[in-house]
């Protein structure tokens, strides 16, 4: 038997003060309560949040402090600039350039690596053997070093190497193409390689999504007639809806912020001249090779608010309804 005045649980699992108690006891229970979760909170939230200020909202503000200066990193910066900086680098035709290049990776990967992601996805999602050896291999270009696949593909691309031997060798040899050095193709040729290294991501992030699709769904829309075209339209499409949209957010700003395989791969002279150039090529250029560090991390800023502001309206418009609906409200 258990006596009225033991603590009782709500519905809610939060302790209810003893029945007992005054109101004033109840009150400070209450907040003595409320203390120990604030306790709690920060306890926990205070190292992450620690470094992210250490080691980022930190160097932003250096970025942009630097950024009004002309200062080639000896000594304090003293000559202040103000803007002049930001305007300067949209005056430069190079950084317009590379501003289209990392445009031209943005749409070329959400328009060509999604299909191929999603139809491969698709493809691997159904049963057949050796599938587990496919899905290993689609995979396998993501988990590569950048730096190994860039001086991979350099060797085949460079003029005379492994793919304009092949293409000679199989009666092509009108297609070789200077694919590094012709400032009309040399972008193009980016696309290829960056869809090549991170299509696999996709693919398995695809993979992970449809997993989530439960099955009876698409049993009840075979018993129903649907073909397998309708159910994945239909069915399955809808489903993957959120997966996708995560993959065309991480995929767009990881086209914003491209570097480590453009660096490799691309020819310093074709990159000099905007060809192959990307926003974040172009700041290691001009801020640390150049020792224009001022100039530099204006860069660095303009790099850093656009994929600001393209996150947010990603958010906004499209993300919106996923976010909406991981957020458990209060019920009034």
């Amino acid at each position: 038997m258990t006596s009225a005045s033991q603590t009782r649980m709500p519905a809610g699992g939060v302790t209810a003060p003893p029945a007992g108690l005054r109101p004033g006891a109840r009150a400070a229970s209450r907040r003595a309560e409320t203390r120990r979760k604030w306790y709690e909170i920060i306890g926990l939230t205070t190292p992450a949040v620690l470094i992210y200020v250490l080691f980022v909202l930190v160097p932003m503000g250096f970025a942009f402090y630097y950024s009004l200066f002309r200062w080639r990193g000896v000594g304090p910066p003293t000559e202040y600039v103000g803007f002049r900086n930001y305007a300067l680098a949209f005056q430069d035709p190079i950084f317009l350039d590379a501003l289209r290049n990392n445009a031209i990776i943005v749409f070329g990967s959400l328009l060509i690596q999604g299909p191929v992601a999603l139809g491969i996805a698709l493809l691997l999602n159904r049963r057949f053997r050796g599938r587990s050896a496919f899905r290993l291999l689609v995979f396998v270009p993501y988990v590569l070093a950048e730096v190994t696949v860039g001086i991979m593909w350099k060797l085949i691309l460079t003029d005379g190497g492994t793919l304009d031997a092949l293409l000679r060798s199989v009666g092509l040899g009108g297609f070789v193409q200077a694919w590094l050095a012709d400032l009309d193709v040399v972008i193009w040729t980016l696309l290829f390689v960056l869809t090549w290294k991170y299509v696999g991501f996709a693919i398995i992030l695809l993979l992970a999504g449809l997993s989530n699709v439960p099955p009876e769904l698409n049993e009840a829309a075979e018993i129903d007639g649907a073909s397998w075209w309708q159910i994945q339209r239909h069915v399955t499409l809808p489903l993957l809806g959120p997966t996708i949209r995560i993959w065309m957010f991480l995929s767009m700003i990881g086209s914003l912020q491209v570097f480590d395989m453009v660096w490799v791969t691309s020819v310093p002279a074709v990159r000099s001249l905007g060809a192959s150039a990307t926003m974040a090529t172009y700041m290691v250029d001009n801020g640390f090779f150049a020792r224009l560090w001022g100039y530099g991390n204006a860069v660095a800023v303009i790099l850093f608010v656009i994929s600001f502001v393209a996150a947010l309206l990603f958010q906004r418009f499209l993300l919106r309804r996923d976010i909406e609906g991981a957020i458990t409200r209060k019920v009034k």
